[in-house]
């Protein structure tokens, strides 16, 4: 299976799991395709982030959300409209981990991959 991280970028978040303080998020859209068939997910990682110079990714508070799974290839019109996706579903992603987003506050520039 391929896989490639269209568009990856780290903000500033707010995030306690029982005590377990996150204050960095890890933002992705992920494609992923084999046999003709193609998946997009929304992945966030939620890290410690001490301070500013402070980059140890974690997965232990890994989630993703599938916004596609089927048939197909990745094209340019996909890629933007999972693009437009991708913060619902980011949020949503953090609302149900009692966590929060700072889309104003990010930590390094975003890496996109275009076709």
């Amino acid at each position: 299976m391929k896989s490639i991280d269209i568009y990856k970028q780290y903000f500033a978040a707010a995030a306690d799991f029982g005590g377990d303080v996150r204050r960095g998020a890890s933002v992705v859209l992920n494609a992923s395709s084999d046999n003709g068939n193609i998946e997009y997910k929304v992945c966030v990682s939620f890290f410690l982030h001490e301070d500013e110079e402070d980059f140890r990714i974690s997965y232990d508070r890994y989630f993703e959300k599938l916004l596609f799974s089927g048939k197909g290839r990745r094209t340019k019109k996909r890629d933007a409209l999972y693009m437009d996706g991708l913060r619902p579903a980011a949020d949503e992603i953090a609302a149900e981990n009692g966590a929060v987003i700072f889309w104003d506050d990010p930590l390094i520039e975003a890496r996109i991959d275009t076709l």
